[in-house]
């Protein structure tokens, strides 16, 4: 196991000493305590010279994180060869009380409904060959207050016009690129573009991938204007069109629609694979097709599953603005997605994003980034471990270093140490207990 404070050293090109050195401090405590992760907690589990007002300084220090994650990112975890895709989701912490900056409800797919708490939406940077996804920037969404109308103006009742049917007068066309972004999308590009400037020349990646939230035309322009691909996913039912391949007439504009699909009877030109487990028969489609909100031809795969059995069908629609992407890697790409869930899960179930009790802005905003840094400094640290056990996990990781904790303690202790070979054999029995896979 290589030691943490080794691990950190690369950091030391984009933060302070001082911050480097709480940093130091902080890290090693939060790998090896039990309980939730607050400021007080890490100050019991901190070492000499991390006191509470130690954690307090830290925590209201203005910190780079997305630098930070780079940097160490770039150093521990990238391979040059491989392919790296960005990867970009939302998630909520739910909290009580009515002080934390930022509190609202926010629809939670966890709980299937609004619940209290705090957004936060996550850039990572997803590595194909390793199939995992490594958190870069971190932002919390804030909701824009309302203004409420006023009931006690005029009692006047204005009568409504009757709306004329039929395309108002005078109306032009639209451009379906140049949209108006909502506030939400606007913040999700200015990260976008901060995270593009930060990579520079070291890494160009193509695609971004988000999930069936951003399976529109404002979300895709928003990503297009970044120079990007967005990959994601429509509705189940969502009104495609074939390209018009007929005749077109010598006057007036060319007719770009055709027939409408019909997902009952696709074409089997454009069946690509098709296998069968289980009983489970898949079939996978992909063509270049239009949708009427969409400006451009959008490259769709559409997956189509159908148990021979029951005869119930399923279907999920892919889709790429990279008319030249091939299907499989449209799949595969949008499957490693879902990596960024489980950066979310162990922020917040080994690294206090649900636990940080801080109320103000910058301290929740170091917060939430400290529990993502986090997540990184896991993955280089059981990467170590994984060739020679595959199924090491972060509970594996924390019992490891909280067994070398109560050792360094006991051994603080004794009037006389131990031969080192005997140390050894202590720190190699005593890591082991509560590990799951190295037991």
């Amino acid at each position: 196991m290589p030691d943490i404070i080794i691990v950190l050293q690369c950091l030391s090109q984009c933060v302070d000493k001082t911050t480097l050195r709480q940093l130091s401090y902080i890290a090693p405590a939060m790998i090896a305590m039990t309980g939730r992760v607050t400021m007080l907690g890490l100050s019991r589990w901190t070492e000499k010279g991390g006191s509470y007002r130690t954690i307090q300084r830290f925590f209201n220090s203005p910190i780079g994180w997305a630098k930070v994650n780079w940097f160490f990112i770039r150093h521990h975890l990238l391979e040059p060869e491989d392919v790296i895709l960005i990867g970009g989701d939302e998630s909520v912490a739910t909290k009580s009380g009515q002080k934390s900056y930022g509190l609202d409800r926010f629809f939670s797919s966890l709980y299937g409904k609004p619940v209290p708490g705090l957004s936060f939406f996550s850039l990572s940077l997803i590595s194909v060959k390793e199939r995992s996804s490594y958190p870069v920037m971190t932002e919390q969404v804030v909701k824009e207050k309302k203004e409420k109308p006023d009931k006690k103006k005029s009692g006047q009742k204005v009568k409504k016009q009757a709306k004329k049917r039929g395309r108002p007068k005078g109306s032009k066309n639209k451009n379906r690129r140049e949209v108006e972004l909502t506030p939400y999308l606007l913040q999700i590009q200015m990260m976008l573009k901060s995270l593009l400037l930060l990579l520079g020349l070291d890494l160009s990646p193509v695609y971004c991938v988000m999930d069936g939230a951003f399976g529109n035309n404002n979300a895709l322009q928003m990503v297009r204007q970044c120079s990007l691909h967005l990959i994601s996913k429509l509705r189940y039912d969502a009104a495609l069109y074939f390209p018009y391949e007929g005749k077109q007439k010598k006057r007036g504009a060319n007719k770009k629609y055709g027939a409408k699909l019909d997902y009952d009877h696709i074409p089997d030109k454009c069946l690509k694979e098709i296998t069968l487990l289980d009983g489970i028969q898949t079939k996978i489609y992909q063509m270049t097709m239009w949708h009427k909100l969409i400006p451009d031809k959008l490259n769709i795969v559409i997956i189509v599953k159908s148990n021979l059995k029951t005869q119930k069908v399923a279907r999920v629609v892919l889709f790429s603005s990279d008319l030249q992407l091939a299907f499989d890697k449209l799949i595969d790409y949008y499957r490693l997605r879902f990596q960024i869930e489980f950066n979310f899960r162990d922020a917040k179930q080994f690294w206090g994003l649900e636990d940080f009790m801080n109320v103000n802005q910058l301290p929740v905003y170091n917060a939430a980034n400290l529990s993502m840094f986090m997540v990184n400094v896991s993955q280089v640290l059981i990467r170590h471990l994984r060739p020679t056990c595959p199924a090491f996990s972060v509970n594996d990781l924390k019992a490891h270093f909280r067994g070398c904790k109560y050792v360094t303690e006991t051994l603080k202790l004794l009037p006389q140490l131990p031969e080192p070979i005997f140390i050894d054999r202590i720190f190699a029995n005593i890591a082991h207990i509560g590990s799951i896979n190295l037991s």
